[in-house]
């Protein structure tokens, strides 16, 4: 546990109390009356309702779109399943960046349903909702979809015999089983929206901020710094408390069930009814999934006078960034592969151990820990890469005008995917492998190397995948530490939407369309790979 609670100790505990600190205090002494005057404020208020208020609208919208899918996953077996599996998580892996951009070519001004029937819905609540049900689908599918596929069908069965009707029988047999599944994915959604910033950030305009976004705008915009605290130990508190139910309804989730094969448990789509509700998913897929990307890409390729790659080609360019870049937009790419890559390293070393140690170890302490893992994934990324700035900045860790920044924001993010990939696998080794191995003579090391490693490479190369995509789209932090002369895709998509013009416009169309076919690749690769149940992810 010694490197994973040093790693989390200097780059993420350390520059969040820093820059929480440098906001509440004033010459050596803690002003706490100032989070009394910033939540007294009317515009943080509105701040705080609206940030709660579309968390939970956007997490009841999520599932009740995504739990008919996850029903048709688990339940139906038909052509082109697994492709299709892999297709709906697509949208959880891309930057949130990409996401705002591609509803933004589907719902902005000019966009296509601007250009089919006249309706523009960026700069509204409904936008935001709609590309957090796009972006969070496939946590309802995967969470929710994956028990329910192992439960055994013969108790509902049974219950229909002994005189249930259809609905009586899933209410009481069916739901109270999956209920912690659906508890452990809506919280999941629930903290994603709840924190959302790329999103909101492009779809919402002026009109409409979250706390990720208003922590930004007070920090990055106007350096009020009081203000920017208060609200991040907000967000850190609700975030906490999130964290904690989770947790809980995990534990209740892994209470004994009857659990099949799910190979048993899929069947032929029968009857009208099957059919009709199969039809309605692929064609939900299809329009909140499929059509996004699909107008992302055709606007990337949309240039007066037809469909050609004038915007890619512009990539090459800098002066055709506007002034946006001190190098041509197309470094970006490679500038994030480079990053990503080395942040993949980083939280395979830093989440491997810590996987390994929970492994190993029980009691409040490893749980407490387990959950500290996992609030990088809730706390202000804008937070974190501010801390960054004004915390590693003297020796032996001056760090600011380093490359390593920006890895190091990255692993943050890829640290808990890869404990959450890597923890069940690892607990399935039977502990009695290794101390056969040590019997015979093998030192800690080769025991690893020997025992656990031939069962986990699999789940290690799918967490490795995991690290990569969520490194590569990281927006929050980097956008602070990236520097000019190397920007990330994320980043620079970001800055070109900020800029007006057609070819800005076109530029960060076809940059989103290359980060999103990378993050799709990535993905595919990572369904042909993994293995059965392997993580929560």
């Amino acid at each position: 546990m010694a490197v994973p609670v040093a790693f989390f100790a200097v780059f993420f505990a350390y520059p969040v109390v820093a820059i929480v600190g440098r906001g509440l205090k004033a010459d050596g002494v803690w002003q706490f009356g100032r989070i009394g005057e910033v939540l007294s404020r009317p515009d943080i208020l509105d701040v705080l309702w609206f940030t709660t208020w579309q968390a939970l609208a956007s997490t009841a919208l999520t599932l009740l779109i995504a739990l008919p899918g996850a029903y048709v996953f688990a339940r139906f077996d038909f052509p082109g399943k697994q492709l299709l599996r892999a297709v709906v998580t697509v949208p959880f892996v891309l930057p949130t960046v990409v996401v705002g951009t591609a509803f933004l070519a589907l719902l902005g001004r000019g966009g296509f349903l601007d250009e089919l029937a006249g309706v523009r819905l960026d700069t509204t609540v409904w936008a935001i909702l709609l590309a957090h049900v796009f972006f969070n689908y496939a946590v309802v599918v995967r969470t929710v979809g994956g028990l329910w596929s192992q439960l055994d069908p013969r108790q509902e069965e049974a219950a229909r015999v002994l005189g249930a009707g259809r609905f009586a029988a899933w209410r009481r047999v069916t739901l109270p089983a999956l209920a912690p599944a659906v508890a452990a994915a809506a919280l999941m959604v629930f903290l994603f929206t709840f924190t959302s910033f790329g999103v909101v950030q492009i779809l919402g305009g002026p009109a409409y901020s979250t706390l990720e976004v208003e922590i930004y705008r007070q920090t990055a915009q106007l350096l009020d710094l009081p203000t920017a605290a208060v609200l991040t130990m907000v967000q850190f508190a609700a975030v906490g408390a999130v964290l904690a139910v989770h947790a809980w309804t995990v534990r209740r989730r892994e209470a004994a069930l009857r659990l099949v094969d799910p190979a048993q448990t899929a069947r032929r789509p029968r009857g009208a009814g099957q059919r009709a509700l199969l039809g309605g998913v692929l064609l939900t897929v299809l329009v909140l999934i499929l059509l996004p990307l699909g107008v992302l890409v055709e606007r990337s390729l949309d240039v007066p006078g037809g469909h050609r790659l004038d915007y890619y080609r512009a990539l090459r360019s800098v002066d055709a960034s506007g002034g946006t870049f001190l190098v041509a937009p197309l470094e970006a790419i490679w500038n994030s592969l480079q990053y990503a890559l080395v942040a993949t390293a980083i939280a395979l070393v830093v989440g491997g151990l810590a996987a390994a140690a929970l492994t190993r170890r029980a009691g409040r302490l490893v749980r407490g820990f387990d959950a500290l893992l996992m609030l990088p994934l809730g706390v202000s990324a804008v937070t974190v890469g501010f801390g960054f700035l004004i915390t590693l900045d003297k020796p032996p860790l001056d760090l600011r005008t380093s490359w390593i920044l920006v890895p190091l924001a990255q692993a943050l993010v890829g640290v808990p995917f890869v404990v959450r990939t890597m923890l069940p696998v690892l607990r399935s080794v039977d502990g009695r492998l290794r101390e056969a191995a040590t019997v015979l003579g093998a030192s800690p090391l080769r025991a690893w190397r020997e025992v656990d490693l031939p069962l986990v490479r699999r789940a290690l190369l799918v967490a490795a995948g995991f690290a990569f995509a969520v490194s590569l789209g990281e927006f929050g932090a980097t956008v602070f530490i990236a520097r000019p002369d190397n920007p990330t895709l994320p980043v620079a998509v970001a800055r070109l939407l900020g800029r007006s013009g057609e070819l800005n416009y076109g530029q960060a169309m076809a940059l989103s369309t290359v980060l999103m076919l990378v993050c799709a690749v990535s993905l595919l690769l990572l369904e042909r790979i993994r293995p059965d149940r392997s993580g929560e992810f």
